[in-house]
């Protein structure tokens, strides 16, 4: 029997059921999907600002540095890896590893582009307190564990290539010369004492 010619009684049931039924499943999955796609827009926009809030913090931390250098780290063990981080930190270094399209953005947001090439794989950035400390923490444990390789890195200003950091490595530190200045005074020191002494001793 067709739809339509059936009893009154027996449409308004289906009509009803539709009602009741069908109608709020398929509300149900619409507000469902309408609620997990505010949900994905929310989390989008949180991951945004907080990137946003990296490349700020990278951006203070540039300008902040005496000295920045870039470091593929790639083959270190974890062993290796811990007493990496111990000089680093034994010489006032702050060492990150961070992402490379974070860092680049840093840099471009204040006007840098010389490091784009280098911010490709692995690369871990070590902010210094003074022009040649991470120089020479990262060189050492090149040589130490004949793995890693130094990228470049950002000193007064200006871009530094490998070679420019093996250089700044060789250079004695601020405590370095201030020990050997001190150590030279002494000698002076102790050498004029002698001296004058003895010119007190010939005229006693």
């Amino acid at each position: 029997m067709p739809y339509g010619s059936q009893p009154r009684s027996f449409r308004d049931s289906i009509i009803l059921i539709k009602i009741i039924i069908i109608m709020p499943l398929r509300l149900g999955a619409r507000v469902f999907f309408c609620g997990n796609l505010l949900k994905e827009v929310i989390n989008l926009s949180a991951n945004v600002e907080a990137k946003k809030q990296v490349v700020e913090d990278i951006k203070t931390k540039i300008q902040n540095a005496k000295s920045v250098v870039l470091v593929n780290y790639s083959g270190l063990t974890v062993a290796e890896d811990t007493e990496f981080r111990t000089e680093f930190r034994k010489a006032g270094v702050e060492y990150k590893v961070l992402k490379n399209t974070l860092v680049k953005k840093a840099f471009n947001e204040l006007g840098i582009t010389d490091f784009d090439a280098d911010l490709n794989g692995p690369t871990a950035v070590a902010f210094g307190p003074d022009e040649t400390s991470s120089s020479k923490v990262v060189m050492d444990s090149i040589k130490k564990y004949n793995k890693m390789e130094v990228k470049s890195a950002y000193v007064e200003a200006k871009y530094v290539d490998a070679k420019g950091v093996e250089a700044l490595s060789a250079i004695p530190s601020r405590e370095e010369l201030y020990a050997k200045c001190a150590g030279a005074l002494q000698s002076i020191i102790a050498g004029l004492a002698v001296a004058l002494k003895a010119v007190a001793e010939k005229n006693a």
